[in-house]
């Protein structure tokens, strides 16, 4: 009985022995998933946090061009979220069965998206910067609608009409006359009235305000393409945006009632000079059906623009069946006035055909916000002055700013006192529990022989 405890003792301190060993092993890092291959998008700098395309990084998966396509240039740096939409070129990831894109697009660059999820279905020259004309007007409103009531009034002053920069375009405002918020709104929508606009963004704080503003939205919702001068949309130095941006734009107003109402107006009366009124129609032509274009079914707007550095642009939402699609045209190089309505069409048709046969080569969903810096390891000021700090404490203090420290690096530091990695660990180790073992294993031999000579006597 001595014999047959002494031995389970034995045994139980070195089943103990060999598990408190196993921790000093240096724990293995699993290798990075090949950044083409890994299906799990991810933020810069956040592991784990989900991400969207928008933030330039280094690599990512090839795509698919388009038929009739030129050598494309060298491409810029790509997201790591594996966003194709940094490449230049069409980019679009279409399975067997799915429609071909249409090949009478012109446009310099453009972008259709999924409206509800966000997936970018395909695009060509996404982040391409470009004048944006009157479809900054659609950030303009994002930025502006929740502040001003729509039934708010407002009398127009002349100086806030002076700087209106020439043949741009204007719904009719009277200087000294009151308007209602709702009516300056159709005026920016339906005729897309820069004088409009200005009387808006004295309400909201003035014009420089108003910048600043529309510059931090932007910025809030990845849009970081986009450099706002002038609200209006007015040809100004500096002044872009792009086919990605102004989709990041029309999506984020179709969230908002107000914005969709507006939007989709087609015709409406508004206040003119003593007390009477006139109608004005949406310069939206594929929602008007104006000049001969017939107007796209189920089409809910958004905005039209063009100025001389622009060209024809448009942001243009429709929804079929249960499913909104969104698409961005910026400056047709053929057609005339009409090619960015039919080239709109075009991509239209083609995004509600190929629903669930093409796979997203990006996202319009906004950046996942940064998290709070991790606070700096300080000494314990509980200890008394002059004491010894343990050794995770002394582990943490040496580990590089930033960095998790795993549980072996501080079990190691709790053997030599220093957060540094000492070389014959694993030797040592590895002899340790060797040695265990065979200890395991003569005290299992002495437990037999000791039953043997039992049973004998």
């Amino acid at each position: 009985m001595i014999i047959r405890s002494v031995t389970r003792s034995a045994l139980c301190g070195t089943v103990a022995l060999a598990t408190g060993l196993l921790v000093l092993l240096p724990v293995a890092t699993p290798a990075a998933a090949d950044a083409g291959t890994d299906p799990v998008v991810r933020a810069p700098g956040l592991p784990g946090a989900p991400a969207v395309a928008g933030t330039p990084a280094s690599a990512a998966p090839a795509a698919s061009a388009s038929p009739g396509a030129g050598p494309a240039p060298a491409a810029p740096a790509a997201p790591a979220d594996g966003s194709l939409l940094y490449r230049p070129g069409t980019q679009v990831r279409a399975a067997r069965g799915a429609p071909a894109l249409p090949d009478d697009v012109s446009a310099l660059s453009w972008l259709v998206a999924d409206a509800r999820t966000g997936a970018v279905l395909a695009a060509h020259n996404a982040h391409l910067k470009l004048p944006p004309a009157s479809t900054l007007k659609t950030l303009f409103a994002v930025t502006t609608l929740p502040h001003l009531p729509q039934h708010a009034q407002h009398t127009v002053s002349e100086a806030e009409l002076d700087d209106i920069g020439p043949g741009s375009s204007l719904v009719g405002i009277v200087p000294g006359q009151s308007y209602e918020v709702a009516d300056l709104w159709r005026g920016v929508f339906l005729s897309s009235g820069n004088d409009a606009v200005r009387a808006l963004a004295e309400m909201n704080g003035g014009w420089d305000k108003t910048v600043t503003q529309m510059r931090e939205k932007a910025k809030l919702l990845g849009a970081l393409d986009t450099h706002v001068v002038s609200p209006d949309g007015y040809d100004a130095p500096g002044q872009v945006t792009s086919a990605y941006d102004l989709a990041v734009f029309g999506r984020t107003g179709l969230a908002s009632p107000d914005f969709v109402r507006y939007s989709s107006t087609v015709d409406a009366q508004f206040p003119g000079d003593g007390g009477g009124t006139f109608g004005i129609i949406n310069t939206n032509r594929l929602l008007s059906g104006e000049d001969g274009i017939a107007p796209y079914p189920g089409l809910i707007g958004v905005k039209n623009g063009y100025t001389s550095d622009a060209g024809y642009t448009l942001v243009a939402a429709a929804r079929h069946h249960g499913r909104t699609l969104l698409v961005t045209v910026m400056n047709p190089q053929a057609g005339g006035g009409s090619a960015v309505y039919e080239e709109a069409r075009s991509l239209l048709d083609w995004g509600f055909a190929a629903d669930r046969r093409v796979a997203p080569v990006g996202s319009l969903q906004p950046p996942a916000p940064p998290l709070p810096p991790l606070p700096p390891v300080s000494p314990d000021e509980t200890a008394p002055a002059g004491a010894t700090k343990g050794p995770v404490a002394r582990a943490l203090r040496t580990a590089p700013a930033g960095s998790a420290v795993p549980a072996a690096k501080v079990a190691e530091a709790g053997a030599t006192g220093t957060g540094e990695k000492r070389e014959s660990s694993d030797p040592l180790a590895f002899a340790l529990i060797g040695g265990a073992c065979l200890a395991a294993l003569w005290l299992f031999l002495v437990r037999r022989s000791a039953r043997r000579r039992e049973r004998l006597g």
